[in-house]
């Protein structure tokens, strides 16, 4: 009977060896996205937000973060000299993991996506995408450019049920940096800062409004009809053509605070 035990002890090392071997191919390696175990890629959450039952608008559900810390995404778009239009993407809290998209979601990494007048585009993988006029025939044309972050799960990053989102308008990207005025704006406590003044621009000129909110609210523009939630803890962009002359108020609806008023000349 001991005479056995040796022979069991090889075959013993080498079950051992096969399950090490089967281990370590699992979900293709990915020891740094491997969703939780009995779980999908989709249902992992723990510290890397709550998934909800609502989507995109596009079938990807959103995963919800606290506004503290939670991605942000400014987007800018100008003509290429040759074809099309060169995209920036500027993020905060975020960073592009291209090599772990299908992998489960981490807090502040993914990728994102662009949609044109509300549908899909492209996946973007970076800072930059180059445009082309090609894709936009393709895809019915449009002038109304949205980007938004999602986790490499593909579920979207989300602040108060809303995606983490920048828009931008094609027709406003001819104007050169010089033909931009640019206004920053910051919400916290019930004040505005700066305090709300005038802020002059020639007829003609793109005006870029740039507000951050620490309480969910909406930001509106009178006299040009612009209007965009504005989520706690995100720096939201509006950008126009200054084509109509007078005095146009900007304020926030929920608060009814006024943030400053352009004077069109």
């Amino acid at each position: 009977m001991n005479r056995a035990r040796p022979a069991a002890r090889p075959a013993l090392a080498l079950l051992t060896a096969a399950v090490l071997v089967l281990g370590a191919g699992a979900c293709g390696g990915r020891a740094t996205t491997h969703h939780k175990p009995g779980t999908s890629h989709a249902e992992d959450t723990g510290s890397n937000g709550r998934l909800l039952k609502a989507d995109d608008g596009d079938g990807h559900r959103l995963r919800q973060v606290d506004a503290d810390g939670a991605p942000e995404v400014d987007l800018a778009v100008r003509p290429d000299s040759e074809d099309g239009w060169n995209v920036h993407l500027t993020v905060r809290h975020f960073r592009f993991t291209p090599d772990s998209v299908g992998g489960g979601a981490l807090a502040g990494r993914g990728h994102a996506r662009l949609f044109l007048d509300g549908h899909p585009l492209a996946r973007v993988y970076g800072a930059w995408f180059h445009l082309p006029a090609s894709l936009l025939r393709s895809a019915g044309g449009g002038t109304h450019l949205t980007a938004g972050l999602y986790a490499d799960d593909h579920t979207a990053w989300a602040v108060g049920s809303t995606p983490v989102r920048a828009a931008a308008t094609l027709g406003d990207a001819s104007a050169s940096p010089d033909d931009t005025t640019t206004v920053d704006i910051a919400i916290k406590d019930g004040k505005v800062s700066p305090a709300p003044g005038r802020t002059e621009i020639k007829k003609g000129r793109t005006v870029r409004l740039r507000v951050r909110s620490d309480r969910d609210d909406v930001l509106h523009v009178h006299g040009y009809d612009k209007e965009a939630k504005l989520p706690a803890g995100r720096t939201v962009t509006i950008t126009f053509t200054a084509d109509r002359t007078g005095l146009f108020e900007v304020e926030t609806h929920e608060s009814d605070l006024l943030l400053t008023q352009l004077v069109v000349r």
